[in-house]
């Protein structure tokens, strides 16, 4: 298993080791041990971690969601490869539902025939998502 020291890390990630003191500080991330020379050292499911932290940032999540998000996938017990799956998939869901609700204002400023006309330019399979994302959506607050 390789590990890594901060400046590695921070290269392999394309974050300053700045990024990473504060991350580990946060409690984004944390050492898998230290060397004898007291460094820290970072294990490859860091580097995903702080791919997946970059994701989130840019889809605008604060670090507090980050953390919060972060640590609700680590309760899932179960394979690394499953949890990653998960953990993508879920990013994927959440990314999904930001853009249907700013679509959401827009697709109802719509007449019946525009949208009628935008549905079936769609693959059935988009379509039927797009209603089910929407579906999901109304029907949120009732869960």
């Amino acid at each position: 298993m390789k590990l890594y020291r901060i400046g590695e890390l921070a290269k392999a990630a394309g974050v300053s080791e700045r990024t990473i003191d504060y991350y580990t500080k946060l409690g984004l991330i944390t050492p898998e041990e230290r060397s004898l020379k007291n460094y820290r050292l970072y294990n490859g499911e860091t580097l995903n971690r702080l791919e997946r932290i970059n994701q989130m940032k840019q889809e605008k999540y604060s670090l507090e969601e980050i953390r919060q998000t972060l640590i609700k996938w680590n309760s899932v017990a179960g394979e690394e490869h499953v949890t990653d799956k998960l953990t993508s998939l879920e990013m994927h869901m959440q990314r999904l539902e930001r853009e249907v609700n700013e679509l959401q204002p827009l697709l109802g400023q719509l007449k019946p025939v525009q949208a009628r006309k935008l549905l079936t330019g769609l693959l059935p399979q988009s379509a039927a998502c797009i209603e089910a994302l929407k579906y999901l959506l109304e029907h949120s607050s009732m869960m």
